[in-house]
């Protein structure tokens, strides 16, 4: 599934292909997210032909719940639903049941949960959630994990790591157990927990190592932990992943994060952050961070980023994106999105391109200075 192409001199930061059935993925990359099979205010035709997304994520949790599994497998799986040609990588919906701590129960074998929706009850488990990525389809299944919050003790933490081990057991049983639906491969990867203990990280990383995943992941970050805590983390783990397999970073982050992240040798990446910043108005560009409401954009009649291929900087002027979102025009939504997620698959490019020409330990700490400004 994914070959290794090159590795930095001074550092961890590489790139690699990761080869699926609905096409080849050149890492380090950011995936779109689509929670609900479509990414916020964009259309098929601007992910493929404007941002040039390879690969895209859903959510188990939320196309569970709705439509769910009966109108998907009738569907075709995601897929065919959503008529994306490309690589669909699914979140086991882990996340979001343990983030509604009020309304979910916890049990050895699963967890019970009330729909966000209309509070009926449902039950998680390990066998069910590969199940349902089964039925959508997906290219890339993960596992069911609990995401402990930050912050909590390392005897909570501990606790909750048992638990994330044995359901990742489960799941790896269940998927070498089943087949797929739909004709083309799916890949199984693991999520690695262990809160903000060193120790417990590495013991994370070796347990899942062992059991034989596709690809690893690590979770349970960017939940409030400082920055710098978060990239301690991430370095200690990738120390003890195997090198031959892929490594992703969940739910992060800010383009600063994505550089830093990269350096620690991480090679996948997805978060809402671009799309729900843009639909509040805020621009990532070259030069650093734009907040369109600002009233100092209200005459500026220049592109927010001259020169940058989105449709936002190559047609219109900030004055004028700047009167779309103080007039609650859907079409500022929808030309931020497409921008800031063109701006991220541009930025992985660009590290891309300096890993393979062995720059990118000298280039990353002033690009990640400048992502950080605001303008």
């Amino acid at each position: 599934m994914f070959t290794l192409r090159k590795e930095t001199t001074k550092g961890k930061a590489r790139t690699g292909e990761l080869k699926t059935d609905h096409g080849t993925i050149d890492t380090p990359i950011f995936m779109p997210v689509g929670t609900a099979g479509t990414v916020k205010a964009l259309d098929r035709s601007a992910l493929l032909e404007k941002v040039k997304a390879p690969v895209i994520l859903g959510n188990t949790y939320h196309l569970y719940l709705r439509p769910g599994n009966r109108i998907m497998e009738k569907a075709g799986g995601l897929h065919s639903f959503m008529n994306w040609p490309g690589a669909i990588l699914t979140d086991s919906g882990g996340y979001q049941v343990f983030s509604l701590s009020d309304i979910r129960e916890l049990e050895p074998d699963g967890v019970v949960f009330k729909s966000h929706l209309d509070g009926s009850r449902h039950k998680f488990t390990p066998e069910s959630v590969i199940e349902t990525q089964r039925i959508f389809g997906s290219d890339i299944m993960m596992v069911l994990d609990e995401c402990p919050p930050y912050p909590a003790s390392e005897s909570y933490v501990r606790n909750s790591l048992d638990l994330t081990h044995r359901w990742a057991g489960m799941c790896f049983d269940a998927f070498h157990n089943s087949s797929g639906r739909y004709g083309h491969r799916q890949f199984l990867f693991g999520i690695t927990q262990g809160g903000v203990y060193p120790e417990l990280r590495r013991q994370s990383v070796e347990t899942l190592s062992e059991t034989g995943f596709d690809g690893l992941a690590i979770g349970g970050l960017s939940v409030g932990e400082p920055p710098e805590m978060m990239y301690e983390m991430t370095d200690i783990s990738t120390d003890y992943m195997p090198v031959n397999k892929p490594r992703y970073l969940m739910g992060v982050g800010t383009p600063a994060d994505l550089l830093e992240s990269v350096a620690r040798g991480i090679d996948m990446f997805d978060c809402v952050m671009p799309t729900r910043n843009a639909r509040n108005g805020m621009l990532f560009t070259r030069n650093g961070i734009i907040n369109v409401k600002n009233a100092r954009w209200k005459e500026h009649f220049e592109p927010a980023d001259p020169g940058f291929h989105s449709d936002l900087c190559q047609y219109h002027t900030m004055a004028y994106i700047h009167h779309l979102f103080r007039a609650g025009e859907i079409l500022g939504l929808q030309l931020a999105s497409a921008h800031n997620l063109t701006f991220y698959l541009w930025l992985m490019e660009q590290i891309r391109m300096h890993i393979s020409d062995d720059t990118y330990d000298d280039w990353y700490p002033g690009m990640a200075e400048t992502m950080r400004k605001r303008l």
